[in-house]
């Protein structure tokens, strides 16, 4: 995983999941305290249809919404949230399991 700079000078590295959903890590521009964003970079509206099992739903794009959305498919992750999640983290790495 490569680390840049996005264009206010944070650092941010983008990566794909296990299913090529593009993702990325970043360090958050929130003077309040210390954040990251984590997560996936978009949304994959889905709908679960008997029968059919999980439907794309492409047809809610920006041009066909008559309502206002907003949608967020990130993180924003304090140093304190973090450090909660290293121990499960570091025991899925070395063993497969969350405990």
């Amino acid at each position: 995983m490569k680390t840049k700079k996005t264009q206010r000078g944070f650092a941010i590295a983008n990566f794909k999941d296990d299913k090529g959903v593009e993702c990325s890590i970043q360090k958050s521009s929130s003077a309040m305290k210390d954040c990251i964003w984590l997560g996936a970079n978009k949304i994959e509206l889905k709908e679960f249809e008997a029968g059919k099992g999980w439907v794309d739903r492409t047809e809610f794009d920006e041009h066909s919404i008559e309502h206002h959305f907003i949608a967020n498919t990130r993180m924003h992750l304090t140093r304190t949230q973090v450090k909660k999640l290293l121990p499960i983290l570091q025991k899925f790495v070395e063993t497969g399991e969350l405990v």
